[in-house]
């Protein structure tokens, strides 16, 4: 069965309210991600897996890309877990992600050229 992941579905599979200027940051978002529709659906199941681990993927505030993100506070296993799963998502599906230095929070930038 093909989902076909539209602004509504992300923010919903999300947990964020549908509003106006989400749906908005959510168009931008689909839009400025490369290739976005070829692994939209793989990013609702990673969002699931990484519950588990205190992560998620959420909407950034500071990109006009999906955020992956984990607790600094977890400890050092649930962090390295977090690491390994986001890693392997990303080859899986082969999607670039953006790491920031020092924290356990990567940028989903699109399928890799």
């Amino acid at each position: 069965m093909q989902i076909e992941v539209s602004p509504e579905v992300l923010l919903s599979q999300l947990g964020y309210t549908k509003s106006e200027s989400s749906l908005k940051q959510a168009e931008n978002i689909m839009e400025q991600t490369k290739d976005f529709n070829k692994f939209s659906k793989h990013v609702i199941s990673l969002n699931d897996n990484l519950k588990k681990m205190n992560a998620y993927v959420a909407l950034s505030n500071s990109s006009e890309h999906l955020k992956i993100k984990c607790d600094e506070n977890d400890a050092n296993e649930i962090l390295e877990e977090f690491h390994n799963e986001v890693n392997n998502w990303a080859d899986k599906y082969n999607v670039s992600l953006q790491k920031l230095d020092n924290k356990p929070v990567y940028y989903i930038l699109g399928i890799k050229q």
